[in-house]
């Protein structure tokens, strides 16, 4: 299971009895809130006393003004996950009002991955409804690396509503415009010349709080040596407790600061009795400290007792929470602690790492538990523990940390342990790293061979533990995988035969398992050109998802359904995908804000070539905001710069669309889906559109491009450009071979498409034949291909493929539009090609009614709605299985759905049902 929110972490270290007051300080944090500064930034080297400065001026704060809400966190290295970071912000906010982030806290605690910036917009959204002042005290921010939380940060910062103020405690400057803060009067900064001690302050806190007696020159000779720093002040006041020569001592302490901290601890330890020296070392490499754990390290009972008596004796033991229960070392001690111990327990150490682990385990911190357990080298024990969390992990995504964990295990490890092999078979498909993905699949087999041979894996579902049933699940997630790796290799042949092994190994109740199944043979139909198969395949893929709970994915996979639906030229049914499905995740609360981005990218698309430039430029904006701080698919994060590509090139802006298109090629890596769209040939039909001929055929070189050569689907994209470069070139250099190949490719291109039904392809391949005609001055011909397209394509809303082709293609569209109402967009698009206008159509296609169902049909889709099967719904009704498929076919295209479970499910919203 996941490690909780801890919460020692969200506790104000509790003040100490005694301590030098710093009013000075004090008086400079207070100012800043009447000045309404954004950020107090506390930032200096480790032991002058930042996280004391502040806990002292807040319980000051709150006596002064206890209607103020103040909340502090305590940072460590773990929150470097942005996930983890956001829910602690909020943790630590709710503290002091509870209502505040209630929307995130549920979205975490139903499992769903959090987006930090739309989850920061609704938390700051909340602070400024709330009319309360707030205080949020970042502590330690030091040890934040993950450049996604600094942008998180950077974030609040940006949009900090006035009665939020943010400070932070860090020994080193946070990546932020901390030079814009600073011009705009919004930072103050506490630097290690503000926070060291004065004279007064030593002497306070050396004579007053430590009880010393120094003299006057001591306290000066003192001062001068450590130059106010308070780590170094009160390792010597530890010291000279018990040191008879005080006026030596001082003199002899000299040197860089690493020097005086192996000096003082030299002379602390040697003081402490055994007892005390024994559990200081045996504790050091703990990050917090409870009594149990303590005991659990020391071997020894006392352990609360021992952390109360370090804290009475200033052994730089600071309390994290009220109740005192835990402890952390002040973090200069606890280094240098370390090392000593490193040097005296040197045998220990792995021992005392497993122990801490075995605790943690036991008290459900797993996260702590892996971490002890790698420092241990205990690396069977790590694997134990990562194998436990592992189905937690995959549901709610921590991606990062499971790389983490697994780049930390030597390879020999995660070799015999079938499911991080597979996990991190994954990692590598989806870094690209294509060659190193079937190794790690073998390795997963033989382990699993291993693991069957000794009875691990259960015989069913009902038996099996959760490791268990991931093993039993394991034959077909990797036979899934390896259609994924032929599919990225563009192997379509092996990308359908493992799919086909995984939809045969998944048993009916895995549903993620036949859904991916299912939309590998789906992937595999398309990639072969046969895209009517295709669509049904993934329909019943994107229902298994649905079944299986899969948000992310049910949504991901529509823009694919959608991408088929327009290869077959049916931009009406695309649009009604995308629209049912925003319309599902607005009702889910957009649960999945990276789908909903991705299905804003492909929206754009489909707005662009309606002719709506408005709405595409809308969408991509949503998808912008949706999709930041959200880890985007590989092969989606490429999509947005191809949307934009297409938009600025409709503007007229071909440099910015070209930059859009050389941004998408840096993103792009072959992963899951067909490459039907090739950014290269993308980037070359801009060029001949522009007349950079040469550019056109030295990409048709680089990609061995020939008229006659064979023809197959997924180089159908590149053949339709190289149709294009012959017919510009003809215009430039007129060659009746020239021209006489590209008629004959495209009359090749049309007799494919039309055989598979691919409308898309025979639109765009008529427009390019009447082009071809037109080119050579057959004019009336030319205008039989292109009043077919427009006459076919017209209905379902096609804009921009008639656009696209510019200039060249207005004497056409003059002479049809001449014909009368038979074309009646043709004027329209004819206006936008006239010299000095906007190539831009504002075409909103209208949501049509649907259409009444017969008093038949709902008969059967009342059947459909019951757990009859197809067959006995035909006996039921006296019909054969033919006439029921002709009746669902007709429920299907007048409820506008794709499958049984969307008819039911529209019926039911209808009140058909």
């Amino acid at each position: 299971m996941l490690t909780p929110v801890l919460a020692t972490k969200l506790f104000v270290p509790a003040p100490r009895p005694q301590i030098t007051s710093r009013p000075r300080l004090f008086k400079r944090l207070t100012d800043d809130l009447s000045a309404s500064r954004k950020l107090s930034l506390v930032c200096a080297p480790a032991g002058f006393g930042k996280s004391t400065l502040l806990s002292e001026w807040i319980t000051q704060r709150r006596r002064q003004h206890p209607d103020v809400c103040i909340a502090w966190l305590s940072l460590d290295a773990h929150d470097n996950d942005p996930s983890r970071f956001l829910a602690y912000v909020v943790a630590a906010l709710q503290g002091v009002d509870p209502e505040i982030g209630a929307e995130i806290t549920g979205l975490r605690h139903s499992g769903q991955v959090l987006a930090v910036e739309p989850a920061l917009t609704s938390l700051i959204n909340d602070i400024a409804r709330s009319g309360k002042e707030f205080i949020l005290v970042l502590d330690d921010y030091h040890v934040i690396e993950e450049r996604q939380v600094h942008e998180a940060l950077a974030f609040l910062l940006d949009h900090l509503p006035p009665q939020l103020h943010l400070v932070i405690a860090t020994r080193s400057d946070p990546p932020l415009s901390l030079a814009r803060l600073r011009s705009r009067g919004e930072l103050t900064e506490f630097r290690a010349a503000d926070l060291r001690f004065t004279f007064d302050e030593a002497a306070d806190f050396l004579n007053q709080v430590m009880n010393l007696g120094l003299s006057v020159d001591d306290i000066a000779a003192l001062e001068t040596r450590t130059e106010g720093w308070i780590a170094g002040l009160q390792l010597a006041g530890v010291s000279l407790r018990e040191h008879g020569d005080v006026s030596g001592f001082i003199k002899a302490f000299t040197g860089s600061h690493r020097f005086v901290i192996d000096y003082l601890v030299e002379e602390v330890l040697q003081r402490q009795s055994a007892e005390v020296r024994n559990f200081l070392l045996t504790t050091a490499l703990l990050d917090h400290m409870t009594g149990g754990l303590c005991e659990a390290l020391t071997g020894v009972g006392g352990g609360q007792g021992m952390l109360e008596a370090l804290e009475r004796d200033n052994l730089f033991v600071m309390p994290l929470d009220d109740r005192r229960q835990w402890y952390r070392y002040h973090h200069l001690f606890a280094e240098v602690l370390r090392g000593r111990a490193l040097q005296e327990l040197p045998g220990r150490m792995p021992e005392l790492h497993r122990l801490a682990s075995e605790w943690y385990e036991q008290n459900d911190l797993t996260e702590d538990a892996v971490h002890h357990a790698l420092a241990a080298e205990d690396f069977e024990r790590a694997a134990d523990l990562i194998e436990a969390v592992l189905p937690t992990l995959r549901r709610t995504r921590q991606d990062g940390m499971m790389l983490a964990w697994l780049t930390a295990l030597p390879d020999e490890v995660v070799r015999t342990r079938p499911l991080l092999s597979v996990f991190y078979a994954w990692r590598m498909l989806v870094s690209g790293d294509l060659d190193t993905v079937e190794p790690w699949l073998r390795a997963a087999e033989q382990g699993l061979e291993a693991a069957t041979a000794d009875s691990e894996v259960p015989a069913n579902s009902a038996s099996a533990s959760g490791r268990g049933q991931e093993l039993r699940m394991l034959p077909s997630t990797i036979a899934m995988y390896r259609a994924s790796l032929a599919q990225a290799r563009g192997d379509v042949s092996a990308t359908a035969r493992h799919a086909r092994q995984a939809f045969e190994l998944a048993r009916p109740e895995d549903h993620f398992a036949r859904g991916a199944a299912a939309a590998f043979l789906g992937l595999a139909s398309w990639a072969q050109g046969d895209v009517e198969t295709a669509v049904g395949t993934f329909s019943d893929a994107v229902a298994s998802l649905h079944e299986a709970g899969n948000l992310t994915d049910e949504l991901s996979s529509t823009i694919l359904l959608a991408d088929m639906q327009v290869a077959l030229g049916q931009l009406q049914e695309a649009r009604k995908l995308y629209e049912r499905a925003l319309g599902y995740a607005a009702a889910q609360g957009e649960p999945a804000p990276r789908a909903t981005a991705e299905l804003h990218v492909g929206y754009s698309e489909l707005c662009r070539e309606f002719g709506d430039l408005e709405s595409a430029v809308r969408h991509l904006q949503t998808s912008k905001e949706l999709g930041r701080q959200v880890t985007p698919l590989t092969e989606h994060s490429y999509r947005w710069f191809v949307a934009m590509a297409g938009v600025r090139e409709s503007e007229g802006d071909m440099a910015g669309a070209i930059e859009s298109l050389d941004q998408a090629q840096l993103l792009y890596l072959r992963g899951f889906f067909p490459e039907v769209r090739p950014i290269p040939a993308l980037k070359a039909r801009m060029a001949v559109r522009q007349g950079r001929l040469s550019e056109g055929w030295e990409w048709a070189r680089s990609r061995d491009l020939l008229p006659v050569g064979e023809l197959s689907y997924l180089r159908e994209f590149e053949h339709l450009t190289l149709a294009r470069l012959l017919i510009s070139q003809f215009r430039v250099l007129p060659a009746e071979k020239t021209i006489q190949e590209a008629a004959d490719l495209l009359m090749r291109l049309l007799e494919a498409a039309e055989a598979a039904g691919r409308k898309g392809s025979i639109y765009e391949v008529l427009v390019l034949q009447a082009l071809a005609l037109e080119a050579q001055g057959q004019r009336a011909l030319a205008l039989v291909p292109l009043e077919r397209a427009l006459v076919e394509a017209g209905p379902e809303g096609y804009v921009r493929l008639f656009l696209d082709e510019g200039p060249p293609l207005a004497p056409l569209l003059a002479e049809a539009a001449g014909k009368g109402p038979a074309l009646p967009h043709t004027a329209l698009l004819l206006q936008s090609l006239e010299p000095g206008k906007s190539q831009t159509v504002i075409r909103r296609t209208p949501t049509p009614q649907l259409e009444d169902l017969s008093k038949r049909e709902l008969e059967v889709l009342r059947l459909l709605g019951t757990s009859l099967s197809g067959p006995e719904i035909a006996r039921q009704l006296f019909v054969s299985v033919n006439t029921l498929r002709t009746h669902t076919k007709r429920i299907f295209t007048k409820l506008e759905v794709n499958n049984r479970r969307e008819a039911v499910r529209h019926g039911k919203e209808q009140g058909l049902l």
